[in-house]
């Protein structure tokens, strides 16, 4: 009697367990299928204008002809600047609150504007780097403005991924660095950094991906609607190609023309945002692989 009752517990528990696990993987396969169905419509769409010259040409007639050459040099422009301010700020900031801050309300109260600031709409960043950056510090619009108002965007993904990634590191790895004479310093720098590099550039991966897309930032104090030339300097104004999706897509001057663009500068900014994220991933298991080694 009980042995029967105990098979109808275990026949209860694995049912209940199939059950789970046939939730969570059809809301996987979802998750992937959503994800192929939007590359899907972009690809069909965008493909048709895809060519060397549309790469590599300055857009003509009010953009309804030519390429998109400009935009996809000033969005690059973008990311590199913005990267270049917040990923040195964020891992810097992040060292300091894992690693030298003791834990008191210094640290709290810097979490919590951390977090404040992450969920500040876009919009938002965009009138403050207007304000801040191209009128009150004099830059205009131009890319050093632009590039600015994106690193501080991405900064608390990058603060908090960097934490977190040090969190991560066993503290015996710390203990045995002390132990052997190393300072704390010569221990962050030695051991705990290049064992939280694959993680951190985890959040390297999410801002470049949040930056490239970004259309509100950049409306106030970088984008030109218009501008079929290179920058010659950080202070001058470039296309950018969430902007130009968004002319193109809203008020081109022949929007149903310029349609096809509209979804071959979607399909570039997609393969740009997945070339640039395949080289950090190639990085990350690179830095994962030397950990292992070590």
């Amino acid at each position: 009697m009980i042995s029967e009752k105990r098979r109808k517990i275990e026949r209860s528990k694995r049912l209940s367990e199939r059950i789970a696990f046939g939730v969570f993987r059809v809301m996987s396969l979802l998750v992937v299928g959503f994800l192929f169905v939007i590359l899907g419509f972009i690809v069909i769409k965008g493909i048709s204008v895809i060519s060397w010259d549309f790469i590599t040409k300055m857009p003509e007639d009010g953009m309804t002809k030519g390429g998109i050459y400009p935009a996809i040099i000033g969005t690059l422009y973008l990311i590199a600047g913005s990267m270049l301010f917040s990923f040195p700020i964020g891992v810097l900031s992040g060292i300091y609150i894992n690693e030298y801050a003791s834990n008191g309300w210094v640290v709290k109260f810097i979490r919590l504007m951390t977090n404040n600031l992450a969920g500040i709409p876009s919009i938002v960043f965009g009138l403050f780097g207007m304000s801040l950056f191209v009128n009150a510090l004099g830059f205009g619009d131009s890319i050093i403005a632009g590039s600015l108002t994106l690193g501080l965007m991405t900064l608390p993904v990058v603060i908090r991924t960097t934490e977190e990634a040090l969190k991560s590191v066993d503290n015996s790895f710390r203990h045995g660095s002390y132990a052997l004479g190393a300072s704390k310093l010569q221990t962050i720098r030695r051991v705990t950094l290049p064992i939280a590099y694959p993680n951190i550039i985890t959040g390297l991966i999410l801002s470049i991906g949040r930056v490239s897309g970004e259309t509100a930032p950049i409306l106030f104090t970088v984008a030109a609607y218009f501008l079929p030339k290179l920058p010659h300097s950080m202070f001058d104004q470039v296309m950018a190609l969430p902007y130009h999706l968004y002319v193109l897509a809203t008020s081109g001057t022949n929007i149903e023309e310029s349609r096809p663009m509209a979804y071959g500068t979607a399909l570039v900014l997609i393969m740009i945002v997945l070339f640039l994220n395949l080289m950090a991933n190639a990085l990350r298991r690179y830095f994962s692989k030397k950990v292992k080694m070590n």
